[in-house]
């Protein structure tokens, strides 16, 4: 069973960054798209960002020019860098395919606040 585990979230000032880290067993990150997705409190769970196989990457609006995902296969470990956070932005942020899940991991916790 493969098993996704996020790191690297905390409380961050509004304008601050954080580096999200997602590690799997196996070699799952450089075989499938993957994607970053969060929750926030009373919402529904939203993909923000997405890698495919090849490296192009995608953005929902919100975080575009922001966020950045990227990947490193040699590693097993996909990022995201988030930078210019905002209060909006916190949440539990989860590592997961854009389709037919894994199960998922735990998830990080993102604060923005002053």
């Amino acid at each position: 069973q493969v098993q996704l585990v996020e790191s690297g979230g905390g409380l961050v000032q509004p304008g601050g960054s954080l580096r999200l880290s997602c590690t799997a067993s196996g070699s799952i990150i450089s075989i499938y798209a993957m994607g970053w997705y969060r929750q926030a409190p009373g919402k529904q769970r939203e993909l923000v960002a997405t890698i495919n196989r090849g490296g192009w990457t995608n953005y929902v609006d919100s975080v575009k020019g922001r966020f950045t995902i990227s990947r490193d296969n040699a590693k097993n470990i996909m990022y995201l860098q988030m930078n210019s956070l905002k209060p909006e932005d916190t949440a539990v942020y989860y590592c997961n395919k854009p389709m037919d899940y894994f199960s998922w991991g735990q998830g990080t916790q993102v604060t923005v606040s002053s």
